[in-house]
């Protein structure tokens, strides 16, 4: 039988709401998990057991007693380190945060924790969540990169240490390292999900969202954190949430596909190693199988002037962002953040402006392309994830939509010779998640319904 751990996290909420298995047996076998492998992984930036068995007591008493709090009742979950949580310390990755202390729980968190969700720590991040690596390591290669900048959350996730987590995009920060660790990462489309609570880098291109081992556990947790936040104005003119998991269980267990699904005239292949081609390859034809019809589309002619605007206004914000504090104590941030912040202060104000209107010309040109396609398929990253703690790898195949505000999602697609995870990145319209989620779900269950776990 498998240790409570192994299980996902909808199979782990299942287990709790029929009685079959224990929140504090969850809670107490995934700390268990963590004393086993975090020495060498290094995920979590703290992790508070007492706390965890606390909670995983009176969630066990609520459901001796008939009450079950929501979808997520008992399951472990970590939130990456800028989130804000109320009573434990968010430092952002950073020692110029270290000893703060939030007096409230950002709304991704707080929506978790209504949904029963045991919150048993904080992951690592990059510093604040920009370029400068955390120490975690990649579970399938510990001499590897796990990404960033949600990397301990990534790490944990494909260890094993918890059955959820919340991770953050600003340029590839949730799907570069869920391909890089092999599970399933979903940015969300600008607005679905409050920033509220979260240490901002970049304030018009952050985007929350959650990260998990399969397609449901992630439909499972976005319905639980998406949603209208009077705290965040952005979210408030958001369609309706759709129920994900229930649509996705509602297609069966071999689903027939019938998105148009297009493949990029260019972009997206530069640079790419050869066993990412042949995966993303493979990948297509598996679409095609399923009964996607697959057919090449031509990007707007904005698109790569759309990526260097994208630089110019994320280095201008995080600038914005820093600037009190760095003026202060520059010294005490890392190299590529200084460069970052030191790039921004240079931005003329009139060029931020223009890069915020081109924005606004490629956002129109890409929904005019998603009028012929329901989804775009990508690599997920130009390969597996580099050699090296030096670096976080690249995200040049996930800014695109950071900058856009559109949703996409990596889904495990392979591994190389090497033994190290290769991802498929799928890309809709905004507020489309659903379309995502049900091809990436169609795609795992025909091609690997039980993900792989590293050789810890």
């Amino acid at each position: 039988m498998s240790e409570p751990y192994e299980l996902s996290l909808s199979d782990a909420a299942a287990a709790v709401s029929g009685r079959r298995l224990s929140p504090v047996d969850l809670v107490e076998s995934t700390l268990g998990r963590i004393e086993q492998v975090e020495p060498r992984v290094r995920a979590w930036a703290r992790v508070v057991a007492g706390d965890a068995r606390r909670d995983a007591e009176r969630l066990a008493a609520a459901v001796r007693a008939g009450a079950v709090a929501g979808p997520l009742h008992g399951v472990p979950v970590g939130a990456k380190d800028i989130f804000y949580t109320a009573g434990l310390e968010t430092s952002c990755g950073s020692p110029l945060m270290a000893g703060f202390v939030p007096a409230h729980d950002a709304t991704a968190v707080a929506r978790l924790r209504r949904a029963g969700a045991v919150l048993l720590g904080k992951t690592h991040t990059t510093e604040f969540a920009s370029f400068d690596p955390s120490p975690a390591r990649n579970p399938w290669a510990l001499g590897h990169t796990p990404g960033g900048s949600s990397s301990g959350s990534a790490a944990a996730l494909a260890a094993r240490m918890c059955h959820g987590a919340l991770g953050t995009q600003t340029s590839g920060s949730i799907v570069r390292p869920a391909a890089f660790c092999g599970i399933v990462g979903l940015k969300p489309t600008f607005g679905r999900v409050s920033r509220y609570g979260v240490h901002p880098l970049a304030w018009s291109l952050d985007h929350p969202g959650p990260m998990a081992r399969t397609v449901r556990d992630v439909a499972v947790l976005l319905e639980a954190i998406a949603g209208p936040d009077p705290h965040d104005a952005s979210t408030l003119g958001a369609p309706p949430v759709p129920r994900y998991a229930a649509a996705l269980d509602a297609e069966g267990a071999a689903p027939r596909v019938r998105s148009r699904v297009g493949v990029p005239d260019r972009y997206f292949l530069d640079g790419v190693d050869p066993e990412a081609r042949a995966a993303y390859r493979a990948a297509l034809d598996a679409l095609a199988n399923l009964g996607a019809d697959v057919r090449d589309v031509r990007l707007p002619g904005l698109f790569e002037a759309g990526m260097d605007a994208h630089e110019i206004i994320h280095n201008v914000e995080a600038a914005a962002v820093h600037l009190d504090r760095y003026r202060g104590h520059a010294a005490q941030y890392g190299e590529k953040l200084r460069a970052c912040i030191e790039t921004g202060l240079m931005v003329p104000a009139p060029t931020y402006v223009r890069a915020q209107q081109l924005r606004t010309a490629l956002i129109a040109a890409m929904e005019e392309m998603f009028g012929d396609i329901d989804v775009l398929a990508t690599p997920a990253a130009p390969g597996p994830a580099p050699e090296g703690l030096g670096s976080t790898g690249s995200p040049v195949m996930n800014k695109p939509f950071s900058f856009v505000g559109f949703p996409s999602l990596t889904v495990p697609c392979g591994r190389t010779r090497a033994g190290l995870p290769l991802g498929l990145q799928l890309a809709a319209r905004p507020f489309d998640e659903l379309t995502l989620l049900s091809l990436a779900h169609a795609y795992e269950g025909a091609t690997a319904p039980t993900p792989d776990a590293p050789p810890l």
